[in-house]
């Protein structure tokens, strides 16, 4: 069991460590190179107020999420997608060029698996600090 104990520790280690690298590599490639054009595809209606580079960081990352979920679940309505395809139905993420989809599936996809590797590893250093 402990053979298998250190091998687990090792992938969920690995996994968080490689999720970090693609969010600061998908996030900063986002922000430097690809967020006007990623804004102009999508339209978002909060940036018919504000420029996106006068918004707050948390207004930004909203926005953001915004454009993940319509990707990831453009066809839920009954979800915690709901109110992104409600203010993003006039995206067809499937017709978006792959150029404008990756950073941001890659920004939002690498949180989520590694918040999930990050719990496994927590629990493994807890199972093995006994």
């Amino acid at each position: 069991m402990q053979q298998y104990f250190s091998h687990a520790l090792v992938l969920t280690f690995t996994f968080f460590i490689t999720c970090s690298f693609v969010f600061f590599i998908s996030g900063a490639y986002l922000w430097f190179y690809k967020i006007n054009e990623v804004n102009h595809r999508f339209k978002h209606p909060y940036l018919r107020e504000r420029r996106f580079a006068d918004l707050p960081i948390s207004i930004r990352l909203t926005i953001t999420l915004d454009y993940f979920l319509r990707i990831l679940f453009h066809k839920s309505n009954a979800s915690f997608a709901s109110n992104a395809n409600r203010l993003l139905s006039h995206v067809d993420p499937v017709n978006l060029p792959m150029s404008v989809r990756w950073p941001i599936v890659g920004l939002w996809g690498s949180c989520a698996v590694g918040l999930v590797a990050m719990l496994g590893l927590w629990a493994l250093l807890i199972m093995g600090s006994n």
